[in-house]
């Protein structure tokens, strides 16, 4: 197993342990600290970055080679839509409706998946193309779960601190991968010279190197 197979294995179980603290089901219907999101759909949608590594392994390879990382994120969509945008506003509902079975069934449904990848992914060859539904184009397998690696970071930290979990860590290794995802799209977003001084130069750093 890569690397990075390892490492989504232990971002998998970080999700697993947070979707399961008893804070996450005590604030379920609440706002969340993301705008228009409840607690519920937040869950569902850290759940959801588990779930859908299970849904792409499902499908056939598509005919065409993959794209790289930043091409992936030069392609989708929600990236600088606004809240009521379309993408985001489909996110949204699709979380809401997730979270309706309510946290013990979100959680147990993310447990399973996680315990079927650990097995699953160990037999995946090195070299294995996923092709996204949602792009619809293809990535590399591990190009992908590196995706996932960043996404369950993030969210997992928006629900950690929505609920007050605050002394939740990140493995090592997630961290790792998804701060280096990030800083590679903040260069993206900035330039390089922008990144490097906003984490080297504070005296000349420019206000914001958000990623997204």
């Amino acid at each position: 197993m890569t690397s990075v197979r390892s490492a989504f294995d232990e971002a998998a179980e970080f999700a697993v342990d947070l979707l399961g603290d008893p804070a996450v089901a005590d604030h379920w219907a609440e706002p969340s600290a993301l705008a228009e999101m409840s607690v519920g759909a937040l869950a569902a949608h850290l759940a959801r970055q588990i779930s859908n590594v299970q849904l792409v392994l499902a499908e056939p390879m598509g005919p065409e080679p993959p794209v790289s990382l930043l091409e992936h994120y030069a392609r989708v969509t929600w990236i600088g839509a606004g809240l009521q945008a379309a993408p985001n506003v489909d996110i949204r509902r699709a979380d809401e409706d997730r979270a309706a079975v309510g946290p013990a069934a979100v959680a147990a449904t993310a447990a399973s998946a996680a315990r079927e990848l650990r097995e699953q992914l160990a037999t995946e060859p090195a070299d294995r193309v996923v092709l996204l539904p949602w792009g619809p184009w293809s990535l590399t397998l591990d190009d992908m779960l590196i995706t996932r690696i960043m996404e369950i970071a993030v969210h997992g930290d928006d629900l950690a601190y929505t609920v007050g979990s605050l002394d939740l860590q990140l493995p090592e290794a997630v961290a790792d991968i998804a701060t280096g995802l990030l800083v590679r799209l903040a260069v993206r977003s900035h330039g390089q010279a922008a990144v490097l001084r906003a984490l080297a130069r504070q005296e000349r750093a420019p206000q914001s190197i958000a990623a997204f």
